[in-house]
């Protein structure tokens, strides 16, 4: 009995509201945020890295699954001079129509018209503009880990006059 009441005085409390914190900043599930919590101990910012890694070693998984469904995203610079449009596919229409996974896909626009890429693996390299310690391919894979999906940029153009 008090090896029970011991090894729950080591346990770290993870609160509701904790667990939604960090639900929403990463979009990873429930119980992942939770079990990151507890591995962490109630701290925060590495939860937030371990909830990372788990989605960068969950997406490895499914790179292989086909994709059939997906958006097209477009942007226009304010000048009207540069454009972009880009093919982003993941798994299911129901993935397709999410508002997140369109966001995406606009960012990944918005990366192209302003950083120019030749080809998609100079994309994938490139620092993500609006968050420099993190790769485009590091952005793709939150994504895939967020959607439990397979999510590929299969084709995309810059335009500048």
């Amino acid at each position: 009995m008090n090896k029970k009441t011991s090894s729950k005085k080591e346990k770290t409390s993870i609160s509701a509201s904790e667990v939604k914190k960090l639900r929403g900043e990463t979009g990873a599930g429930i119980m992942d945020c939770k079990s990151a919590l507890e591995e962490a101990k109630g701290d925060f910012e590495k939860a937030k890295k371990i909830i990372a890694k788990k989605g960068i070693e969950k997406a490895s998984k499914k790179q292989e699954r086909e994709t059939c469904q997906g958006y097209v995203a477009t942007y226009t610079h304010l000048t009207g001079k540069v454009g972009a449009i880009v093919e982003v596919l993941c798994e299911t229409d129901f993935v397709g129509r999410n508002e997140d996974f369109r966001n995406f896909a606009k960012e990944v626009c918005l990366q192209i018209a302003a950083m120019n890429p030749k080809n998609d693996k100079e994309l994938l390299k490139q620092e993500y503009i609006r968050d420099p310690s993190i790769t485009i391919e590091e952005f793709l894979k939150s994504h895939i880990a967020k959607f439990g999906e397979n999510i590929r940029i299969r084709n995309f153009q810059r335009f500048e006059i």
